[in-house]
């Protein structure tokens, strides 16, 4: 059984605007998810779905079996943490150690276990260092590392992250899939919106892509990004490597490493 399920889920605004349409989803403990698509495909719409921040129109939202109508948002929480694309929106603690430590500190956990949650978290996310400084006073993304380790803290089972590589430097990009394989490595599952289709390639084994409301497709990297009839529907292009490979008359490749052992193939043919 899948730890959280999205059935036939539907969801309008109250100004009319419909944003999702019979949403069917399925994410299993220890998965690395993408989610793709066009701005006003449905992504961010779903994903607040999934933690209570929205509640559904129509269908259901189910967390290990259990329908999810009942639970306050901040139970929700509890298992599905959401980190949101502009951690200016999460951020209100005047050090980042009191920031990493909310989230713990409303569980009602010991000294010690707060302790021991936001040490760990900081040191995933490469803040150990800077427990006590003021948040603002590092950089917007460095920042976003703050709200994920703040989310971490809680110890969710699924963590959702919503353009996290948006602003970062090849640096934080590799930390951020440090973080990612982590976490999946504890049997958490991530959730990543993201436009970022080279990160999409070296760090998720599944990708779900969005367009007109809708979930369109559902696979592997190598099956969703050399779909050209499904990237042309969603208005998606396809990684850099993908490109250059069809330039080549390739296909199938999805890295660096792909394309030359297939030129060192070709080399040996000849």
């Amino acid at each position: 059984m899948a730890y959280l399920s999205l059935k036939d889920v539907s969801f309008t605004y109250p100004n009319g605007f419909e944003a999702v349409q019979k949403i069917n989803l399925d994410f299993e403990l220890g998965e690395a998810v993408a989610i793709i698509g066009q701005n006003g495909a449905g992504k961010t719409t779903t994903v607040k779905l999934m933690n209570g921040l929205l509640r559904p129109t129509s269908g259901e939202v189910l967390l290990d079996g259990e329908k999810t109508d009942k639970l306050t948002t901040a139970k929700m929480s509890r298992y599905v943490g959401y980190v949101f694309q502009n951690p200016d929106d999460q951020i209100f603690q005047d050090t980042i150690y009191n920031e990493i430590a909310f989230g713990p500190k409303s569980q009602k956990l010991s000294k010690n276990e707060i302790e021991e949650k936001v040490q760990a978290a900081a040191k995933l996310c490469g803040l150990e260092k800077a427990l006590q400084e003021h948040p603002y006073n590092l950089p917007y993304s460095k920042r976003k590392f703050i709200t994920i380790a703040a989310v971490i803290a809680t110890d969710p089972k699924v963590v959702i992250l919503d353009e996290p590589t948006a602003g970062q430097d090849r640096q934080s990009t590799e930390l951020l899939g440090g973080i990612i394989k982590q976490l999946t490595n504890e049997r958490k599952t991530v959730i990543t919106i993201t436009h970022d289709m080279e990160f999409v390639v070296s760090e998720f084994s599944q990708v779900i892509v969005f367009a007109e409301k809708q979930k369109r497709r559902e696979g592997t990297p190598k099956e969703i990004f050399w779909d050209e009839e499904l990237l042309a529907f969603s208005h998606l292009k396809q990684p850099y490597i993908c490109q250059l490979a069809k330039l080549l008359g390739h296909q199938g490749v999805m890295t660096i490493r792909d394309l030359m052992e297939v030129k060192q193939y070709e080399t040996i043919m000849d």
